[in-house]
């Protein structure tokens, strides 16, 4: 009887203990200011356009495609489980490396690093500015990105051919707006209407604010 009450009492005392814990620690919540989060920024935009994203928006480009010859029409598209899943890891990259674009702080190239290999291309100061004086068109762009990569994410779920098709033009019509836009903005090009209209709408939402 007596080893039954000792572990009782021990059993009530840790559970007042841990009630105790509990309430302080949700008074210290309460009353506690939230916690900035300090991002690392090494890396640099050209950096994540190079290596994360250039990399496996081709990756999606190039797992569907279609050879015409004098002979025969030849599809490739993904036949295994793990070739659909390398397509989705990229598709789901994407939509991520669309976030790191918009952490404030990040340095266009490292120093000395050229972002042009041609006349109408801007230096990293001339990017850098363009992307300062319209950070919500910009941010439009990356929110064009990721939601086009969620839909390719989608799609392979569906394993829908024709869906990913449509969808891998419309990631390369977001991608190549938003270099025409902050890249290389004295080059001409088409226009697309819906991209304009995001940006139109980014725009407006700020001058709301």
């Amino acid at each position: 009887m007596k080893l039954l009450n000792w572990r009782l009492t021990g059993l009530l005392g840790l559970m007042a203990g841990s009630a105790l814990l509990f309430l302080t620690a949700c008074q210290q919540g309460a009353n506690s200011q939230p916690v900035a989060v300090a991002f690392q920024t090494e890396t640099s935009l050209q950096d994540i356009m190079r290596f994360i994203i250039d990399t496996n928006a081709d990756e999606v480009w190039n797992a569907f495609s279609t050879v015409v010859t004098a002979e025969e029409e030849i599809e490739k598209s993904p036949q295994s489980d793990e070739e659909w899943a390398a397509v989705r890891r990229s598709a789901l990259t994407l939509a991520e490396a669309s976030n790191l674009l918009l952490i404030p702080g990040r340095k266009i190239a490292h120093a000395g690093e050229s972002t042009s290999s041609h006349p109408v291309e801007l230096e990293p100061e001339g990017i850098a500015r363009e992307i300062s004086q319209n950070r919500a068109a910009f941010q439009a762009y990356a929110n064009a990105l990721h939601e086009a990569s969620l839909e390719i994410v989608a799609a392979v779920d569906k394993r829908d051919h024709e869906a990913i098709l449509r969808l891998g033009g419309k990631l390369d019509h977001v991608c190549e707006s938003c270099h025409a836009r902050f890249w290389y903005p004295g080059e001409r090009i088409p226009e697309f209407p819906r991209l304009k209209a995001i940006e139109h709408q980014a725009l407006k939402q700020q001058g709301g604010q």
